[in-house]
């Protein structure tokens, strides 16, 4: 089974942000770079078939082995970026979000309705590019909610192939069942990791700060080039995150690239997203 990538242009800076980041990658993996971009009309296909042919130059420019795709759909993106992914059989999407406006505005806030129509998940850039010696850091914020665990099938994988250290973070919580039930969640994500071989350091937020506010300090410590999150949305450690949780860190100051997937039906996800 060979590994796909997926990437949705616009043919903007901080989508080549992304063809980058997946490049990057692909190299690790061997993976094919599939380059989307979805119009409006049938009218426009043309013009997009061009513009991709140059979005491949660039993605060759990166890597000059790299194995590149051009697909374009006809729709919108809420729907076709996970339609397209699906169809491709995608292991993971790359895409890149503009602060205050961009293609179809995909701000932090339609991003993340981008990412809860897909099955696939999604590192989502900004504007800083992949270093060469690529995901080193990685932070990994748990809470209450069983779904979080999924991530770490996920965070493992990358982790394997970059060699990362894994720092994960819970709220400081003084209620003595929740700081129980924090306390064992960190115990058994540090097992799991551990057990994979993966480096892995517990951290837990000082008392009365922002959990978000305790991330990004966090991030900024250990330098992070990849924070791990679950779009939970309405579900965030029983509401006390708020539903702007994931917004905020995908729009992160420190402009570090997320990685971000939708809740499994089962809660323990099956398999590797990165395979060769």
């Amino acid at each position: 089974m060979s590994t796909k990538l997926l990437v949705p242009t616009d043919f903007t800076e901080v989508a080549h942000t992304a063809i980058q980041h997946a490049v990057k990658l692909g190299e690790i993996v061997d993976a094919e770079i599939i380059l989307l971009n979805v119009v409006k009309d049938k009218e426009d296909i043309a013009d997009a078939n061009i513009k991709l042919q140059k979005e491949e130059v660039y993605a060759k420019g990166i890597s000059k082995d790299a194995n590149v795709k051009c697909i374009v759909r006809v729709g919108n993106i809420f729907d076709d970026i996970g339609d397209a992914a699906s169809e491709v059989g995608a292991n993971l999407i790359f895409m890149g979000t503009h602060g205050a406006s961009g293609w179809q505005k995909v701000t932090g806030s339609y991003a993340l309705k981008v990412i809860t129509n897909s099955s696939v998940p999604f590192i989502v850039v900004q504007d800083e590019l992949m270093k060469d010696s690529g995901y080193d850091s990685i932070v990994v914020p748990l809470d209450l909610n069983k779904e979080t665990k999924q991530k770490l099938e996920i965070v493992s994988s990358v982790a394997h192939y970059f060699d990362s250290e894994v720092h994960l973070i819970t709220p400081k919580e003084t209620d003595e069942f929740l700081r129980n039930k924090l306390k064992a969640n960190l115990v058994w994500a540090n097992k799991y990791l551990t057990n994979k071989n993966i480096k892995c350091t517990a951290h837990v937020a000082e008392k009365g700060s922002k959990f978000i506010d305790e991330i990004a300090k966090l991030s900024e410590e250990v330098d992070a080039d990849l924070i791990s999150i679950m779009n939970l949305q309405n579900n965030s450690l029983m509401g006390i995150l708020g539903n702007s949780y994931q917004q905020d860190i995908i729009t992160n100051k420190q402009k570090v690239p997320v990685l971000c997937m939708n809740p499994l039906q089962s809660t323990v996800a099956a398999g590797s997203i990165l395979v060769r």
